[in-house]
């Protein structure tokens, strides 16, 4: 008798462990179903109502000043003013009470400067402001593959905070035990992308200097010579779940499922995020890296670095940052001289050359330059970026990468 309560007893606690699992790490319905290419690729997005209606107050667009283009030049009005002399004084005064709002809406002006003399450089955050602004520039201005003309701002990443909330460190791990121990990979730890069990920190392997190579498919039948391991998979599988939960979409969004490593198959998407990475790898090494030494001890990480961007810092959930909301034209000191800034979003599948390379001739990551990337039809944009509705789906995926 008592062998039958236990068996109940230990029946009941197995349903309410598995109901659990259940509840906790499967997406409740309903969801959205949006399709991507031809029927029956498997091209199809998942989207939740509910993450949707969290991520519209996220990525509220804030309020802007009107354009000033009046005035003589900074430089000869301001003393000291390295980075913006070569603005009329009215973008150069209206800009900088956008940055403050920006990042430092509670501080204001004494974040970076010292309000008794303006043209004092004490505060480091003056100097890595500096740094930031040639940062935006370059961005908006060399890099139009990925950021086409929407471009970015402070706001894209700050979102009226003095350091954006999303950036990573150097992560060393927690003690890893040594002796027969399994060797050491990075994973189990729960504390991976999207809180999985992957390895706990691709960036450093991908997203700096000297990354290594992505893709870990092979393009020929075996064996070839190909030595990726199944543990390189599971760091580059690490870095595509940042990608996905960066963006809100899954998989399909860049690929077709039945051919992850053919580009003629791909959507559009994936040359843009190809670029994506590129800008990347190219912010932290020649802007953020190089900043570390003016930043004081509290602001680095437990290895002692600075901090690093990567897709989530932009994106924060969104296919698009702010769901496409062009702010960068509207602010024509964010870019260089010779930049167009056209409130033209980018939707029109049109894609400028590249700043120093362009998108791979074949599935192999390339390190050499080939020809720009056809135009292809990104899908379109949301309506409203405080709507953030699933973008439209593309017509077949065709964006072919660019042939030798």
């Amino acid at each position: 008798m008592k062998s039958m309560e236990l068996v109940k007893v230990l029946g009941a606690v197995g349903a309410l462990a598995v109901a659990g699992v259940a509840f906790f790490t499967f997406e409740r319905p309903p969801v959205n179903v949006v399709q991507r290419g031809y029927r029956g690729t498997g091209l199809d997005e998942i989207y939740n109502p509910r993450h949707l209606a969290a991520e519209a107050a996220l990525n509220k667009v804030p309020a802007m000043l009107p354009q000033m283009q009046v005035g003589p030049l900074a430089k000869t009005v301001y003393k000291n003013v390295q980075v913006l002399g070569d603005v009329h004084v009215g973008e150069f005064t209206r800009l900088m009470a956008s940055m403050t709002a920006w990042v430092a809406p509670k501080e204001g002006c004494a974040y970076c400067h010292n309000v008794n003399n303006m043209a004092d450089d004490s505060k480091y955050t003056k100097k890595v402001a500096r740094k930031m602004i040639l940062m935006v520039r370059d961005i908006n201005s060399n890099w139009t593959d990925h950021v086409k003309k929407v471009g970015v701002t402070c706001y894209t990443c700050h979102r009226g905070n003095n350091v954006p909330q999303y950036i990573w460190f150097k992560n060393d791990g927690p003690p890893e035990a040594g002796g027969f121990a399994e060797t050491y990979t990075g994973k189990n730890l729960m504390i991976g992308p999207d809180h999985s069990s992957l390895p706990y920190d691709p960036y450093s392997a991908f997203l700096k200097q000297d990354p290594h190579t992505i893709r870990v498919q092979s393009t020929t039948a075996l064996p070839s010579g190909d030595r990726h391991s199944i543990k390189q998979a599971e760091w580059t599988y690490a870095l595509m779940i940042h990608f996905s939960t960066s963006l809100g979409v899954n998989c399909t969004y860049c690929h077709n499922t039945r051919a992850f490593g053919d580009w003629s198959q791909s959507t559009p998407q994936r040359v843009t995020a190809w670029y994506g990475v590129k800008m990347v790898r190219d912010v932290n090494i020649n802007y953020l890296e190089p900043v570390q030494s003016m930043l004081p001890a509290y602001r680095l990480g437990p290895s002692g670095d600075g901090p690093k961007v990567f897709c989530m810092t932009c994106h924060q959930g969104a296919y698009k940052p702010l769901y496409g909301a062009a702010m960068a034209p509207n602010f024509p000191e964010l870019y260089l001289a010779s930049a167009d800034t056209s409130t033209d979003s980018g939707d029109s599948g049109m894609t400028p050359a590249a700043p120093t390379e362009t998108a791979p001739a074949t599935a192999t990551e390339p390190t050499t330059p080939s020809t720009t990337p056809p135009a292809a039809a990104p899908p379109a944009a949301t309506p409203a970026p405080t709507t953030p509705m699933p973008p439209a789906a593309s017509p077949a995926p065709t964006a072919q990468p660019p042939q030798p």
